[in-house]
């Protein structure tokens, strides 16, 4: 098979070096792709937003089967695109439908879809700017802390958590007045739930469902959880505090609901769904969905499957996942992520990096890079993941920060402290 793999960060080479293993993947093309994904496959100069350039190299290259990475695609309707189209119809594409994705791309659509399908989450009311007046009295009607979403994408930056009542009101007055673009035409308020997070990701063809091994991710650029939210700083699997009990809550009361919902709402779904979790006093709330892989969830996640990806995702186009028995290794895996100075906020490019070995005992990931005369050179905030196994966390860790120390480039940073909270 000729494969198209959309997106250009850590979760695409992570994906793509997964695809590039099966041998049912002939060629694979990943756009636009960076200096790591050009290692597994061919990198094409293409906007994965831009659907009719999409059709057009999918037609010229023969293409058997179409994965979507990111979010914007996702959200802006790729697979109806195909689906509507005469010419793509019957041509696979891992990932929801624009409905489905709205579970990513509005926060209040998918408090609202939990709200009518009983799956737990923290109280919230959803606001516009000409409901100033009555968010400003919901949010004095919390108790403080209070959490404030921007409804739309806001590239993981749109979360705000408000220690008083004053900086609620500032901040709602910022988001609903353009801090993050269109993604704050509306904002989600809600309470703050006290408790310790972590990831559940699903493969589903809509219907039938299995369960990846649990991961834990930490967004916040300073170590020990402090300062600004990114991407994500690094991420570790299996999470020490999901035993049999918690995983069999969050099954019962999360994932099973929402797959029943999606199927009642007749909201086509191929992919990958993102749980996102806060276990309070051992039992599990959602605090958001993602529509794909998380990033850098991915990169602790993907080199855990066993099971040949292509044949995979064909089960999921195919509806008949249950058919597949899908396999994980048991190996603790962590990855550390290394960032441009001063993400993220502004940050420079076009930095060399330095001491990047192609091959070792660890998974080396890129997510902003790109090749300058023959040197990989940093090409955005989160620039490289480094993932790394072991008998257990501890040892997957040490060997992933080992690796973060001797890889250099001018402002590099990385936080040397994932895991802290569960080990």
């Amino acid at each position: 098979m000729d494969i198209l793999l959309l997106g250009s960060g850590g979760r695409e080479h992570a994906l793509a070096w997964k695809l590039a293993q099966s041998d049912q993947c002939d060629t694979l093309y990943i756009a636009p792709g960076n200096a790591g994904t050009a290692q597994e496959g061919i990198n094409v100069d293409l906007s994965p937003t831009d659907f009719e350039a999409v059709k057009a190299f999918v037609l010229d290259k023969d293409i058997d089967m179409v994965v979507v990475g990111p979010e914007a695609p996702l959200a802006a309707g790729i697979y109806d695109y195909f689906a509507e189209d005469a010419d793509l119809a019957n041509l696979p594409v891992i990932g929801p439908s624009r409905g489905a994705a709205q579970l990513e791309s509005s926060k209040g659509f998918a408090k609202a879809f939990m709200e009518r399908h009983g799956i737990p989450t923290a109280a919230y009311g959803t606001f516009t700017p000409e409901e100033m007046d009555e968010a400003e009295q919901f949010i004095l009607d919390r108790d403080e802390p209070i959490v404030l979403k921007a409804d739309g994408l806001a590239a993981g930056k749109g979360v705000l958590i408000c220690e008083t009542y004053a900086q609620a009101k500032t901040e709602l007055q910022a988001i609903l007045g353009g801090k993050f673009g269109d993604a704050g035409n509306a904002v989600v308020i809600e309470d703050f739930l006290d408790g310790i997070e972590l990831s559940v990701f699903v493969f589903t063809d809509g219907e039938h469902y299995t369960i990846l091994p649990t991961a834990k991710d930490y967004k916040r650029i300073g170590e020990y959880d402090t300062g600004l939210n990114t991407g994500g700083m690094g991420a570790i699997s299996p999470v020490p505090f999901a035993d049999n009990a918690l995983m069999q809550k969050i099954e019962s009361r999360i994932i099973q609901p929402t797959i029943r919902g999606l199927q009642k709402e007749q909201l086509t779904y191929k992919g990958v769904i993102y749980f996102g979790l806060m276990n309070v006093a051992g039992d599990p709330y959602v605090i958001e969905y993602n529509v794909r892989f998380g990033d850098p969830e991915a990169e602790v996640l993907v080199p855990k499957i066993e099971t040949d990806l292509v044949t995979l995702f064909s089960h999921l186009d195919a509806g008949t996942l249950d058919q597949l028995d899908v396999m994980y290794t048991d190996e603790a895996t962590a990855t550390v992520m290394l960032v441009s100075g001063g993400y993220p906020e502004g940050y420079e490019k076009g930095k060399v990096i330095h001491h990047l070995p192609k091959h070792g005992d660890s998974l080396f990931f890129h997510a902003g890079t790109r090749e300058d005369n023959g040197e990989v050179v940093t090409n955005g905030g989160r620039v490289l993941t480094i993932t790394s196994f072991g008998d257990t966390l501890e040892e997957a860790l040490d060997q992933s920060n080992s690796w973060a120390k001797k890889i250099d480039f001018e402002g590099k940073y990385f936080r040397s402290d994932i895991g802290f909270d569960v080990l």
